[in-house]
């Protein structure tokens, strides 16, 4: 077996009338300019260029022509036949660049080749690798909502993406919906799954949780899985997702990618990168109500949301305007909460760092998930088990907020949970309980600064695999009965209220944000299900990796590197700040 650092092909080639020295491994295509002068130069960065084959988007071949009518910048034209005697021949190598802010470009090279047969030889070898990748998908299953965000999802898949697949060879059949729900139920009956190794949404984080409902939905029905048990194991599924952002809120794209470009996505899908999430089942007395995979959100984040939904005319700002007012309003709920932490893990919601490519955590933990799903699938007893370690908290609250992934967005670029993880099978707790406003509008604004937003004394965080909630009115004669003798008088005048709500005394129940989706019940069972479906992403990159692979003259000189160095450690601090 060949090692990946082997050459496969070493030529002496010409980028624009420059001679390079062109190398193709199993793993990275080179090319580095050939020293024109044995004259030392400290400060001069020697062109040395490496692109990760699995990087590479396409190869085409092409000719350039020598004629009299030759432009001054050398014109391009791709070969139709005839006579070639008067050209030499070249191709060119589409590959991806990464730029600022984890955005991702589609750049290209041309290299010229002294004869037509090596032309060939590399064209045919860098083909060969990218066929030999398989992980890239050959066939995609498109759905566009053409009325989310600003209805540009169509214009923005036909302008920016289909391009795109169209010069890597991917084959796509588009679906454009045409009314809610339009692509799950689809997915759930129709799509023929068999013939497409993924499915890509253009459209918001609505659109997305439209295609994990049908997707997953299907996945269960196929491999038998009752997806109305809260205690079934559900079956991973096995086609990927894809996200095109084109919506009025892409948290989903954000937190997995970095940024809310459409150009950076599609690059992801060309290359297949492969990244796991949980997705957490909601369930309402055995009856399955939602998937989520962002957040689930009791209280403040509820109130928002249902204001909000009366508000769709006034387009994003109706956000602004029901946060203020839920704000002001300052709404507090009675309820309890049950959760199962998480066991045997690495990491806590307060860790500094975070859920980036190649998590160790997520890699980790998902691995001991994994194992012990599998244990308890062979011992009928691991449940009865695990029911001596439910924790329960009662009390009232501002917000109680479950979020299985940072939940970062423009507007907030820490989240809700900056140490949640994508696929560590857990979803972190967050419980804030009642206090003043000023309180509670530090705690909001600690979403955007550098500050732990969980130093507080009213607010408290658990890294869950399980959690229960019932609102006051929901809990059982015999708890209300205790609360009597606990709390005396006042309890059995809350229950007169509570049976006579008019009188205003007593707050109403709030709803459940799941994924930006209101929930008609409030007493909920969720259960995280690690790694139940994969994303064409692959995590946010470090920045230090941009800051390298985006540099065409990254290996320099030591010296040239010294004096660099310091002006580079400055513009690093403003990016991670």
């Amino acid at each position: 077996m060949d090692r990946p650092c082997r050459l496969l092909l070493l030529s002496e080639l010409c980028v624009r009338n420059v001679a390079y020295d062109v190398s193709l491994s199993r793993s990275l295509l080179t090319w580095k300019r050939r020293a024109s002068s044995p004259v030392y130069r400290p400060f001069r960065a020697s062109v040395n260029r490496s692109v990760p084959v699995t990087e590479i988007i396409s190869v085409r071949e092409e000719q350039w022509m020598n004629g009299s009518d030759q432009k001054d910048d050398s014109s391009w034209k791709k070969i139709k036949g005839g006579d070639r005697s008067d050209c030499r021949q070249a191709f060119t190598v589409l590959y991806v660049e990464r730029c600022r802010q984890h955005h991702w470009r589609c750049a290209e090279v041309n290299f010229t080749c002294p004869d037509g047969v090596l032309c060939q030889n590399w064209v045919s070898s860098i083909r060969e690798q990218l066929a030999s990748i398989s992980a890239r998908p050959r066939n995609l299953l498109v759905y566009i909502n053409p009325y989310g965000g600003k209805r540009q999802g169509k214009r923005i898949y036909e302008q920016k993406v289909a391009p795109l697949f169209a010069q890597a060879g991917i084959s796509t059949h588009v679906i454009v919906t045409d009314y809610a729900n339009h692509a799950r139920d689809h997915l759930k009956t129709d799509a023929d799954l068999s013939k497409v190794d993924g499915v890509v949404c253009v459209g918001g984080d609505g659109m997305f949780s439209e295609i994990i409902h049908g997707l997953v939905w299907r996945t269960q029905i196929d491999n038998g899985v009752d997806p109305n048990c809260p205690d079934e194991d559900l079956s991973p599924c096995s086609h990927r997702i894809g996200i095109i952002p084109a919506g009025s809120t892409d948290c989903i794209c954000f937190a997995t990618v970095g940024t809310n470009d459409p150009v950076t996505s599609a690059l992801h899908i060309i290359v297949g990168d492969s990244q796991p999430m949980d997705v957490c089942s909601v369930h309402h007395h055995n009856m399955f109500l939602r998937y989520s995979v962002s957040l689930l959100g009791y209280g403040f984040y509820g109130d928002v949301l249902t204001d909000s939904e009366r508000k769709r005319w006034m387009g994003p700002a109706r956000y602004d305007i029901s946060g203020l007012k839920m704000f002001l309003t300052h709404h507090y709920y009675e309820g309890t909460v049950s959760y199962l932490p998480a066991r045997g893990i690495i990491g806590t919601p307060r860790d500094a760092g975070r859920c980036r490519y190649g998590c160790a955590v997520c890699q980790h933990n998902g691995q001991i998930q994994s194992e012990r799903a599998e244990k308890y699938k062979t011992n009928e007893d691991s449940e009865c088990a695990d029911d001596g370690e439910w924790r329960t908290i009662r009390g009232k609250f501002l917000a109680i907020n479950a979020a299985s992934m940072s939940c970062a967005c423009p507007r907030s670029p820490k989240g809700l949970s900056p140490a949640a993880h994508l696929a560590d099978g857990t979803t972190d707790l967050i419980l804030v309980r009642k206090c003043s406003r000023f309180n509670f509008l530090r705690h909001l604004l600690r979403h955007t600064n550098k500050d732990d937003q969980f130093d507080l004394a009213f607010v408290e965080v658990h890294r869950v695999v399980r959690f229960r909630f019932t609102p006051r009115y929901c809990q059982s004669d015999s708890d209300l009965e205790l609360d009597l003798l606990e709390n005396g008088k006042r309890q059995i005048f809350s229950q007169i209220c509570r049976d006579h709500p008019a009188c205003g005394c007593t707050r109403t129940n709030s709803s459940w944000n799941c994924d930006g989706e209101i929930l008609t019940h409030t007493a909920i069972d969720v259960r995280v299900h690690c790694r139940l479906i994969k994303l064409f992403a692959r995590g946010i990159e470090e920045l230090q990796v941009f800051a390298d692979l985006s540099n065409p003259c990254a290996d320099v000189e030591y010296c040239d590197r010294k004096l660099r160095s310091s002006a580079g450690l400055f513009f690093m601090s403003l990016f991670v700040g």
